[in-house]
């Protein structure tokens, strides 16, 4: 990964694409710092610090939401978009036929992607400047005047970053939003490996427990990003075989492929949205002064579902709330094979290969052919989502267990290693095809 980098930068056009790249996260790390007008900072810094289950939001916004700068939204409600624009291709026809029209179609769905990105981002920042109101979070209450200004910081601070993903796509090493998404990960890592290392290393009762703890963490981060590694990389190669035909007085096929089935089909999708189902309930409850609690029924329903109260082993009354984790396992799997099922059709491989004259070996054309990738396809999502559980799991378990608290869970190093391999990825293609036009050109 180091040596493409490297590579990368000898180039001009890469290089560039690089600088590019390089200033625009300066400029999305400086706008995270810019703070919202109204909002009293010292009584919202204490409020947020009452607010234990946010912590997967403010990680995705890179801190911008505990400190209520102008990008405390950041690209949520554009991932949101995006996810809703993608199953509304399954429901709406008309969009299903934009999605096959090619790159025209394509620009029209990011069109309305945009649209409906500004939607959300009016609908939750509306929400959160009455929430906020209604706390006494906003320097002379909750007037018109405040709730317009609180509005159009946060909209425009997210419209803004969705702006500049798309510029970084363009003009940059591409895969604009996700690197957008990384670098808010990453900004929140420091602080989470200083809290890890004064708890488990400094804190440490003498020197050898201390080294151990680091040896443990170390260890234990490093396997879990092995593990990611191999879990994004896997595949399935199913053989296909394509029959000889006459095309004048030529023989034209013959040749042998494969349809290539990740493993993690899903990618990091089943994670964010079990996550972010959980999580609703208990944001939405936190703008009205409702959070987590042991009494009442709503209050203790949203114990249950913070990912904070999971895996606890001081009492059967605190490990009997882990039930909730249960609960998320079962939203993963089920995400991923929901949301895989939307991605690949296996009727439609199975059409498309039989009109090229493609078969499986050993499998007949037509309706076997599409049991035969159902089958292969559902054993694929199971591995692939029990790796993703895995994944997800352990961050959870040792947080609840030992107290181990980090920003950067599954959910953010399944991210970050799948950006970094995908940007990677395109780079080396961007580099090879440079290669062979000046080969061309030669």
């Amino acid at each position: 990964m180091f040596k493409t980098f490297r590579n990368a930068f000898k180039i001009k056009d890469i290089r560039s694409k690089l600088v590019f790249t390089f200033i625009a996260l300066i400029l999305v790390r400086l706008g995270s710092q810019l703070p919202v007008p109204r909002i009293d900072r010292e009584y919202f810094s204490q409020w947020i610090g009452t607010q234990t289950s946010l912590g997967f939001f403010d990680t995705l916004t890179g801190g911008s939401f505990t400190q209520m700068s102008i990008f405390a939204l950041n690209i949520t409600p554009y991932i949101t978009s995006s996810i809703i624009m993608q199953l509304l291709t399954i429901a709406i026809p008309k969009l299903e036929e934009l999605q096959k029209e090619g790159e025209d179609g394509r620009k029209k769905i990011v069109e309305f992607t945009r649209y409906v990105t500004i939607g959300l981002s009016l609908i939750e920042s509306i929400a959160m400047a009455i929430g906020f109101g209604s706390s006494g979070l906003l320097e002379g209450g909750t007037t018109f005047t405040n709730v317009v200004i609180i509005v159009a910081s946060l909209t425009a601070g997210s419209a803004f970053l969705m702006w500049l993903g798309e510029r970084i796509t363009e003009k940059g090493v591409g895969n604009g939003i996700s690197i957008i998404l990384l670098i808010n990960i990453i900004a929140r890592m420091p602080n989470d490996i200083t809290n890890l290392y004064k708890k488990f290393v400094a804190g440490a009762s003498n020197v050898i427990n201390g080294l151990i703890g680091a040896v443990v963490i170390i260890v234990i981060i490093a396997a879990v990003v092995a593990f990611i590694v191999l879990l994004q990389n896997a595949q399935r190669k199913i053989p296909v075989q394509y029959a000889k035909k006459v095309q004048g007085r030529k023989m034209v096929g013959g040749q042998s492929s494969h349809i290539p089935l990740k493993v993690n089909t899903a990618g990091v999708i089943p994670v964010i949205f079990a996550g972010s189902l959980m999580q609703f309930p208990i944001v939405i409850s936190s703008f009205f002064g409702v959070t987590p609690a042991r009494a009442y029924i709503w209050p203790k329903v949203l114990y249950l579902l913070n990912q904070n109260t999971w895996c606890n082993f001081t009492s059967l009354g605190e490990f009997k709330y882990s039930i909730g984790l249960l609960i998320y396992i079962v939203l993963v799997i089920f995400f991923a094979y929901f949301y895989t099922s939307i991605t690949f059709n296996p009727i439609e491989v199975s059409n498309n290969m039989k009109k090229q004259g493609g078969f499986i070996p050993g499998i007949r054309p037509g309706k076997p052919t599409t049991d035969y990738l159902t089958k292969v396809l559902n054993n694929v999502i199971f591995i692939g989502a029990v790796g993703l559980t895995i994944v997800a799991v352990i961050p959870i378990f040792f947080s609840g267990a030992f107290g181990a608290d980090v920003s950067f869970g599954g959910t953010s190093l399944i991210i970050i290693v799948g950006v970094v391999l995908d940007t990677t990825k395109q780079i080396e293609s961007q580099m090879l095809v440079r290669h062979y036009k000046g080969f061309l050109n030669d």
